[in-house]
């Protein structure tokens, strides 16, 4: 049986070789016909009369550590390749290229840091323009003043920031890595005593939580969030959806129901939201469910009829549960900026807020808006989001939040 050649020799070429053709020779009495002149390549001066062209850049790979050399080992030559194919064809197989290594799950900080990127580039780009001297003075805080304001930490942190940096650092040298530190510290402070978890009572059962807040706030985004949250700590939760007005906002709480786990109480549209929120209540205590999580419409915090709704809608959840409901959280969209000041006191008097979740940081670059809002309420902030993904909730750290805003990664 004839050996079949390897790849080395179909690459390459191998054995005897058959004597190359010599063309016949011409007819006797015929001229040989001229070869033609080898033609010159058109030459074009690059540019015109200015000198050779430049020198082409070709891009260098990166150079890999000797640690990583260490662990991939030695490189694959090109003999170990050809090797590899024949004995898979021998096999009749064929080579199957490594799979490609997962892509890398971000931790919670590193999210968090990208989600409040607008906000800490436009701090940090400000702070590099401002402190163009080495030596502090009052100009210099006067403009920093001016910049926290601007990116809506309020007045009042900014005036406490740009004291604590006169007290210290006044006719001082001072860097842009202190100024960011001594900023980070000073949210630290403010935010501290405001960071506190939602706790779920286990003697209060169903535990009803109810979300309020604007239009476009996130509400029904923030209660699939925090459904999946509690379902993976193996709590038994139920959806209820209160906004009666929208079936968009019905289908969407549905769709958030069947992603969790959790069983969605809903009504046809335009039903009474009052009435919905009642008998969420009755089947909750019903089915032994520990969380209730009651989705309402969203409404203008100015508009005095949706204001008496939503007071209406608290009274007939009390005919079940007096104690109800036992957490009313405030969704605000930090890219509303100062307005969001005037829904914390609005909501905070008719609904009787007991926490917040900010909601958008990811889509502005005045996040300082938290802080501002923590130092004039003091109300718990629970969660904050930065972006839409169902695990994008996290249990609000002062500290993460005062390093990822000043840019101290």
């Amino acid at each position: 049986m004839e050996k079949k050649p390897g790849l080395l020799e179909r690459l390459f070429g191998g054995g005897p070789k058959p004597p190359p053709e010599t063309p016949p020779p011409f007819p006797p009495g015929e001229a040989r016909p001229a070869e033609p002149a080898p033609e010159r390549p058109l030459e074009i001066p690059w540019p015109p009369d200015e000198g050779p062209a430049p020198p082409v850049e070709v891009p260098q790979p990166p150079v890999a550590s000797a640690e990583e050399r260490a662990l991939a080992g030695p490189p694959e030559t090109t003999v170990d390749y050809i090797e590899k194919v024949e004995a898979a064809e021998e096999e009749g197989t064929e080579p199957v290229a490594a799979a490609p290594e997962p892509e890398r799950k971000l931790g919670w900080f590193q999210r968090l840091a990208s989600g409040l990127k607008r906000s800490s580039d436009q701090l940090t780009s400000g702070i590099t323009s401002v402190f163009t001297k080495k030596k502090l003075d009052e100009a210099m805080l006067e403009e920093f003043e001016d910049l926290l304001i601007q990116s809506d930490f309020g007045l009042e942190m900014a005036a406490g920031v740009t004291a604590t940096l006169r007290r210290d650092r006044f006719d001082r040298d001072i860097t842009t890595d202190e100024v960011r530190a001594v900023l980070a510290g000073e949210v630290r402070k403010v935010l501290e005593p405001v960071a506190r978890p939602l706790v779920i009572e286990p003697g209060r059962k169903p535990f009803v939580i109810l979300v309020v807040g604007v239009n476009g706030s996130g509400k029904t985004t923030t209660i699939g969030k925090l459904s999946s949250l509690l379902r993976a700590q193996g709590r038994r939760v139920m959806l209820a959806a209160g906004d009666t007005f929208r079936a968009a906002a019905i289908e969407q709480l549905q769709v958030w129901g069947e992603r969790t786990g959790a069983p969605v109480i809903a009504r046809p549209a335009g039903s009474d939201a009052s009435g919905l929120a009642f008998e969420a209540v009755t089947r909750a205590r019903e089915e032994d469910a520990e969380v209730l999580i009651i989705d309402t419409a969203g409404r203008l915090h100015n508009r005095e009829e949706l204001m008496s709704e939503l007071e209406k809608m608290i009274r007939v959840i009390r005919k079940v549960d007096e104690t109800a409901p036992h957490a009313t959280l405030l969704t605000l969209d930090a890219t509303t900026g100062q307005n969001a000041l005037n829904q914390v006191e609005i909501f905070g008097k008719r609904a009787g807020v007991t926490g917040i979740v900010m909601t958008k940081l990811d889509g502005t670059a005045r996040g300082g808006i938290l802080v501002a809002i923590a130092q004039k309420f003091g109300l718990p902030v629970h969660f904050i989001g930065v972006g839409e993904g169902v695990d994008n909730i996290e249990t609000f750290a002062a500290a993460d939040f005062a390093a990822a805003i000043a840019g101290k990664h």
